[in-house]
């Protein structure tokens, strides 16, 4: 009996010669991640511990991402510690200030996660890095604290779904598309604690930025992970970011799956979750009477230059509809750099658009950009639970930038085929 690429990955990070789902396994860390909110607790569990180094200087990431610029006293002292934790273990991948990114976006593009390794974080969008072949999954501080004193941690091996998606997409749909559709069909525990591995003819031809938004939201489904077998698109992305060795993995034809379930994208039209599940998705076409207060493109889910380039073709000539907030989150200082030098931003600015600095605030509902009571917004972020971005009273229907882009011109939900 073969294995898939997620037992693969597992077992390369432990002394066994076999594992299988449900197996309880002590498992080598690559990379540990924590942010400016789930960083302080690890810290403290650390030291609790009598921590007095991490297992690798290298191996740890701390991004402050969530709640900066500092936007009030707590958020500053939260920082405070993390960064002096930083400066004491001389950690090597901390960024703050002008260096920050959306941790999801930032770790990929820096090349700090590859295909292969084996990654944890404590965030639950830490399953983005199965994009590129790697096995990723969110963690609790405490898991984030073992794991930055020992360099292990214990995982329970997963069974897999494999989803076979093929047919050519139509014009203005995309990976964030196929993954609402997904999470749609199966619900938002149609994966729980198991492992989505995404393949078939789409996804064969599927841009790293729509495999990223793809398995960012593989835990909206209640998976554990969510992962591609990296190939020659995965390669030319890691191309000049790789500054260690990585493997590619790839499932055995006599792989065991819990379930197959096959996706025909070429009847799908753009996606929208309507409130107050990711599950509860209809086609643009049932949302258009929807009005909104807000359009929100950024976040680690679609906030990359591709995105970005989408919603300016859109927004090209056109300004945001009176009345709503446009914000504009370009997902690293990088991402930022590419849209002023391709003028995009210049195009948002014209189109009335506010433009972030990179920050994950207003996906949260912790800054830039917060709902008030009765406010709709649609989002290209990964989650739209009760006041996730503001008020307990507020709406959030999730979409792609090209549905975000085109809400916002005609201050209702919509496709960018009614422009």
């Amino acid at each position: 009996m073969g294995n898939t690429i997620t037992e693969k990955i597992l077992m390369a990070h432990t002394k066994l010669k076999e594992i299988h789902p449900g197996q309880l396994i002590n498992a080598r860390v690559d990379i540990a991640l924590g942010n400016d909110i789930t960083a302080p607790i690890a810290i403290r569990e650390f030291r609790a511990a009598g921590g007095k180094k991490v297992f690798n200087k290298n191996k740890v990431a701390l991004v402050l991402d969530h709640f900066t610029p500092n936007k009030d006293i707590n958020s500053a002292e939260q920082c405070k510690t993390v960064r002096e934790f930083a400066i004491e273990h001389k950690i090597v991948h901390f960024y703050e200030g002008g260096q920050v990114g959306v941790e999801h976006a930032l770790l990929p593009e820096k090349g700090i996660v590859l295909p292969g390794d084996l990654v944890i974080g404590a965030d639950s969008h830490t399953c983005t890095y199965g994009a590129l072949g790697a096995f990723a999954t969110g963690v609790g501080s405490t898991d984030l604290a073992a794991a930055m004193l020992t360099g292990e941690l214990w995982f329970k091996v997963p069974q897999s779904i494999k989803f076979i998606i093929y047919g050519k997409m139509k014009k203005w749909v995309s990976g964030k598309d196929l993954i609402l559709n997904i999470i749609g069909r199966i619900g938002v525990d149609g994966a729980l604690y198991q492992s989505m591995e995404f393949t078939g003819e789409t996804i064969n031809k599927l841009p790293m930025a729509d495999r990223f938004s793809m398995a960012n939201m593989a835990i909206e489904a209640g998976a554990k992970n969510g992962i591609f077998a990296p190939d020659t698109i995965t390669k030319e992305y890691i191309k000049g970011r790789a500054k260690r060795p990585y493997k590619f993995y790839a499932s055995d034809a006599d792989a065991v799956y819990s379930q197959v379930i096959e996706i025909d994208a070429a009847k799908l039209e753009p996606q929208v979750a309507f409130p107050h599940l990711p599950s509860n998705v209809k086609g643009v076409s049932k949302a258009s009477k929807v009005k909104i207060d807000q359009s929100l493109i950024g976040s680690c889910t679609n906030g990359r230059i591709e995105d970005l380039r989408i919603a300016a073709k859109i927004l090209k000539k056109r300004k945001a509809a009176p009345h709503v907030r446009l914000i504009i989150v370009p997902a690293t200082p990088l991402i930022y750099r590419q849209a002023m030098q391709e003028g995009l931003l210049e195009i948002f600015m014209k189109a009335d658009a506010v433009i972030s600095p990179p920050s994950c605030g207003a996906c949260l509902g912790g800054h830039l950009g917060i709902l008030a009571a009765g406010e709709r917004a649609v989002a290209t972020t990964n989650r739209n639970f009760v006041g996730r971005m503001g008020h307990p009273k507020s709406e959030v229907y999730l979409a792609s930038p090209a549905v975000a882009a085109a809400s916002a011109v005609l201050g209702r939900i919509a496709s960018p085929e009614e422009l």
